[in-house]
């Protein structure tokens, strides 16, 4: 099982960058370039414990459904989301945030099963898991810009 771990320095306070990171409306915007929209569930403004979303996007020119829920939330230092139907076999996505002088550290650990047993492990070697590291650093970036510059 893939895990991917990412931190990432955001000039800001911590409850600024929780709160951009669990926003759907926010995320739809950090992830423009898969055209990721939320078609079900929560589809706007913040997640809390025990929502849901279906997310709908574009990866490897397929148009995919995604539903997530959040599992578990300690404001403004940890949120954590599953997967409960889409395309993996399953994921955690756990969001951790650290205060730092002069801002916050975003952590992001991704935890990701991918379907068809031994093709999908060569599917993570060959490009799923390179995939979906640039995937988080991205959209990690992009928080990291809002957050910063306030657009």
């Amino acid at each position: 099982m893939p895990i991917i771990k990412h931190k990432q320095f955001i000039q800001a306070p911590v409850d600024v960058c929780f709160d951009l990171a669990r926003n759907v409306d926010i995320h739809t915007e950090t992830t423009a370039k898969t055209k990721e929209k939320a078609v079900g569930g929560v589809t706007q403004g913040l997640l809390e414990k025990g929502d849901t979303v279906t997310w709908e996007a574009t990866h490897f020119g397929i148009k995919q459904r995604l539903t997530a829920k959040v599992i578990h939330m300690e404001k403004p230092i940890v949120f954590v989301d599953i997967m409960v139907k889409g395309a993996f076999t399953s994921f955690t996505h756990t969001h951790q945030f650290k205060e730092e002088k002069d801002g916050t550290i975003m952590i992001d650990t991704f935890e990701y099963k991918s379907p068809f047993g031994p093709i999908g492990i060569i599917a993570d070697k060959l490009f799923l898991e390179k995939y979906m590291t640039d995937f988080i650093i991205s959209r990690a970036r992009e928080l990291k810009r809002i957050a910063e510059n306030g657009n």
